[in-house]
């Protein structure tokens, strides 16, 4: 009976693009416009007066971020030590939020909201409120704004506009920013002070940019030996320039540093002015355009954040960086002026394509603060620009320019999948209870609660919830507004929006909306499509309580699309498919799972790109519910596919950066080693500072890749030994000349090289012998050989060598001494000592390590060279130990759709769009039975352990129709996909 009453009056509750008519096609979305609730008739509400409207929200500070270990800071900003660690007088166990810099950012925001609250003529009231939830470790800042509605917006902006903020994405978290330099360049080690342009230097830097910088000392780090799980400690030999503050103020500090660290090594500094919404379309996909004008001129090319313009914070009186402005470093003003040139060449280029897409203004707020690093790499990949508006400006329009038709749209979409990982929801209280509303503080207290455990905005206005931000967070936060005594004995009506691409709104209501009729007749819900954009549509679930609407929503999500994707060579795709579709028809039905093949022409046609070649071509799509079977059909398709051709994988090599520039120049050897073992080499950008290169390509062919790359990148390491005449006379000899020195060339592929160091003495004086071995990185291994060679050869001479720095101990020996310690036996020999040793290889840092700290490092701490420092590091105590943040990246993945994995590639269907795959779940299952239950009551459809709907491990290939909310390090499908299924 429920199910024919609610089909009785379909026509008056369903929009009119719930068929196949869109009627309202292209119309703009107005978020903030006043929504009536549609469906049944609400029981009428009772007048409320005009009156303020409440709003919260979460400012994002970095609270969680500690300052750097005091043990390794050898120079520091002015005031940056006090800023940094605690007072001597604070206990060891006081958090990391309670530091000075920290209390002071949360001072200077309650001193703005009460004196906006003070002033007579805004009428506006502002609540800072500081919590720490108990799911939580960290602190939350919320601000609760009430008065009229421009005012309450206006004075947002202003507050995150002035405020440092935590970007909450995997490459900026506010914002430690670590560039590595090699100690020579900064200080006089033969001395041990440093030198005084460099300090002066970074004073000067900080007070431009408004940051602190800390030069600190080699990092120590802990590694596990790969043979027995050990972890010894390993040292970069580099030192670091650890700098503080915003993002972009660290963005501009840390392009100065890299600049002086260019004219430390003798290079010019030159400057050029382009229009900075053209940036990336000079830099090309995948900044392909500047590395070859890099390789070819010798030079590196620092560009400015690409969206700068869309955050206007900067500290007083810090000066920003000129958004129009790059640096170009190069060893000769003929090597600028050619790069300058090769840009003009690229400018004159350009042939412009724009599209502006309009986006609710609360879901570009989000994006800018949680999803950066995601858009970042879609412009890369597609050599576009996205011009966002200001933060928090209310602004709904984005612009999109790049040089083909083809990249922006696939701008644009990938665009928008983001925009669909945020929901919206709106709970109106149609009929309230007998008892007087909750007083202003009542309501402020009210939801700041809601915001501070959901980390979603709040709005509240005339008996109306209004809730925006990503979809765990709006379902949290509707989660404890059902708690509240507000809503507990009232009539209310709850509508949660979900936007997702025009493309699957077939697969989600299935034939003839079947999926949807039952989720309508097993909940007590209504759901809508409406709002249908150019490239989006919005999914509206209403119900008139929350537990219907909680399992409306749950069984909703469990039928939009989860996907996975990943790369297939074209020439195996007639193989996998078979004659007449039966192979893949087969894969399928099996596991209930739609597969779509793409070939390069449907990505944009024949040899448009290189990078079209190693795209996600293949795409396997099946709803959420069924999201366990993803990796069994990827594993049946590559089962097919030929060893060398396999599933695509990447493996990340550590090289200098600044031997980037080195190999950039022997650009066409690297071409032709993608081409050889099919693989791709990707550097980072000159602004990363990074020394991480990424090879992507088949599984069984990366690793003899970056074994032939690394045959490309010299290592060099030197064993001091204490000078003798007995081992004099055995380095001159003939038959180390001419024996075993070649010996070592030939079979260990490492070259010996003795040379006396007057440096280098040993502890009483002594003169010394340096053996300096030089080897390819990937013969590293070798190292330890080739000395136990040369040992060899000394034992047989006779010698027994002191060695004063570099000895590499043997492994530890399989002995049964950890087993059976208890028994004092003869023949259970206890493996040697290690001894202290200092290696590239398996470097073990004992007395050496805390006698060089206490020579150097304490040299460097002097009265004086460091007589600024000294007695601020004396004083203080370290506060580097942080716990878990809680504005990072959302670890959630959606707990509805996620079981999407997503992908390098997202799909992209704008010709031909597959709509309801065909390929439905075995009929005998139910579908409609609470397999995602609700744990508890703050939080909505989180899986438990034993849900079908498992949890995926962050893969590189994988893509989502309505993607996820993860933070993943892929950006989207790159082309159209066309035609029917083959």
């Amino acid at each position: 009976m429920n199910k024919l009453a609610n089909m009785r009056h379909w026509p008056e509750r369903m929009s009119p693009n719930f068929g196949m008519s869109r009627s309202n096609m292209g119309m703009p979305v107005n978020p903030h416009a006043k929504v009536t609730p549609q469906g049944a008739p609400p029981a009428s509400a009772p007048h409320v007066s005009d009156g303020p409207i409440h709003y919260a929200f979460n400012v994002p500070f970095a609270s969680e971020l500690a300052g750097p270990d005091t043990e390794d800071i050898l120079y520091a900003s002015p005031d940056g030590v006090m800023r940094w660690t605690h007072p001597e007088d604070v206990p060891d166990d006081v958090p990391v939020h309670e530091l000075p810099v920290h209390a002071q950012n949360l001072a200077n925001l309650r001193h703005f909201c009460n004196d906006i609250t003070q002033r007579a003529t805004l009428a506006i009231e502002a609540t800072v409120i500081c919590e720490t939830p108990s799911k939580l470790q960290g602190m939350v800042t919320t601000v609760c704004l009430s008065g009229a509605a421009d005012l309450v917006y206006k004075t947002r902006e202003k507050i995150l506009n002035d405020t440092p903020l935590s970007l909450l994405t995997a490459m900026t978290t506010q914002r430690c920013t670590t560039v590595d330099v090699d100690g020579h360049l900064v200080a006089d080690l033969n001395e041990g002070v440093l030198r005084k342009g460099t300090t002066d230097y970074l004073d000067e830097t900080a007070a431009m940019c408004g940051v602190d910088i800390f030069l600190l000392g080699p990092k120590l780090t802990p590694m596990p030996d790969g043979l027995n799980g050990d972890v010894e400690i390993r040292r970069d030999q580099r030192w670091r320039v650890a700098i503080y503050g915003d993002i972009m103020s660290s963005e501009h500090a840390k392009t100065r540093v890299l600049i002086h660290i260019d004219r430390l090594l003798g290079r010019i500094v030159d400057s050029q002015p382009i229009e900075f919404t053209l940036h990336q379309l000079v830099c090309g996909r995948n900044r392909k355009n500047i590395k070859l004008i890099e390789s070819t001129t010798n030079t590196a090319i620092y560009f400015p954040p690409p969206f700068s313009s869309a955050f206007r914070y900067c500290p007083q009186p810090a000066q920003r960086r000129d958004p129009a402005q790059i640096y170009i470093t190069g060893e000769t003003p003929q090597a600028i002026e050619q790069a300058k040139f090769r840009l003009h060449e690229a400018l004159l280029r350009i042939r412009l394509f724009v599209k502006d897409v309009q986006v609710p203004s609360a879901k570009i707020d989000s994006i800018l603060l949680s999803r950066m690093d995601k858009v970042r790499k879609i412009v890369e990949a597609n050599g576009t620009f996205i011009h966002f508006p200001p933060l928090a400006s209310r602004n709904e329009l984005i612009r999109v320019q790049g040089l083909e038709n083809l990249h922006v749209e696939r701008t644009v979409r990938e665009l928008m999948t983001l925009v669909g990982q945020f929901y919206t929801a709106t709970w109106w209280i149609t009929q309230p209870d007998s008892r007087p509303l909750p007083s202003l503080a009542e309501t402020q207290k009210m939801l700041t609660d809601i915001c501070a455990k959901s980390e979603a905005d709040v709005a509240f206005d005339k008996l109306t919830f209004t809730v925006t931000g990503s979809d765990d967070a709006v379902k949290n936060a509707l989660g404890v507004i059902a708690q509240t005594a507000l809503v507990a004995h009232s009539q209310y009506q709850i509508r949660v929006k979900i936007e997702l691409a025009n493309e699957h709104k077939e697969f989600v209501s299935g034939k003839k909306n079947g999926k949807v009729n039952k989720i309508m007749g097993q909940s007590s819900v209504q759901i809508m499509f409406d709002n249908f954009g150019e490239y989006n549509f919005n999914i509206e679930v209403q119900g008139m309580s929350f537990d219907s609407l909680k399992q409306g929503l749950s069984l909703v999500e469990q039928e939009m699309p989860a996907s996975i994707s990943f790369h297939v060579p074209d020439q195996y795709h007639k193989r996998i498919i078979g004659i007449g579709g039966q192979h893949i028809q087969r894969i399928m039905k099996k596991h209930s799972v739609f597969v779509k093949f793409s070939n390069a022409m449907d990505r944009g046609g024949m040899g448009r790109e290189d990078d079209d070649s190693r795209v996600d071509n293949v795409i396997c799509r099946t709803p959420a519910r069924n999201a366990q079977n993803l990796e069994l059909v990827k594993t049946e398709i590559l089962e097919m596919v030929d060893r060398v051709d396999s599933e695509f994988t990447s493996q990340i090599v550590k090289v200098d950066r600044l031997y980037h520039r080195q190999l950039l120049a022997r650009l066409s050897d690297i071409e032709d080693l993608e081409k050889k073992w099919n693989c791709k080499i990707v550097f980072p950008s000159t602004e990363q500072a990074s020394d991480e290169v990424t090879v992507t390509g088949p599984q069984w062919q990366v690793p003899l890749c970056v074994d032939e790359f690394l045959g490309k990148v010299p290592d060099r390491y030197e064993m001091v030994l204490e000078r003798a005449p007995s081992l004099i006379k055995f380095l001159e000899s003939t038959e180390f000349v001419h024996t075993i020195k070649p010996k070592l060339k030939s079979q260990y592929e490492v070259e010996l090289t003795v040379y006396e160091n007057t440096e280098d003495m040993t502890e009483d004086g002594s003169p010394t012998i340096t053996l300096l071995w030089e080897f390819t990185q990937n013969n590293a291994g070798g190292l330890r050989d080739a000395m136990d060679f040369l040992q060899t050869h000394f034992a047989t001479a006779q010698l027994e060598p002191v060695v004063i720095k570099g000895a590499i101990p043997r492994p530890k020996s399989d002995t049964f001494e950890t087993s059976l310690q208890f028994f004092d036996s003869k023949l259970l020999q206890h493996a040697p000592v290690q001894v202290a040793v200092d290696s590239p290889t398996k470097p073990n840092f004992g007395d050496e390590v805390a006698r060089e700290r206490v020579t150097l490092f304490e040299r460097l701490r002097k009265p004086g060279s460091m007589s600024s420092i000294l007695s601020s590091l004396d004083r203080r105590k370290n506060s580097s130990h942080s716990t878990t943040s809680f504005f990072k990246g959302s670890s959630n993945v959606s707990k509805s759709s996620l079981i999407s994995i997503e992908s390098t590639r997202s799909f992209n269907a704008d010709r031909s769009p597959w709509h309801d795959s065909g390929v439905n779940l075995p009929e005998d299952e139910n579908p409609w039975a609470p397999q995602r239950p609700y744990s508890g009551s703050e939080k909505l459809a989180v899986p438990h352990a034993g849900d079908i709907t498992p949890r995926h491990a962050a893969r590189q290939s994988a893509d989502s129709g309505r993607p996820s909310t993860s933070h993943s390090t892929n950006s989207g499908y790159p082309g159209p996909l066309s035609g029917p299924f083959r």
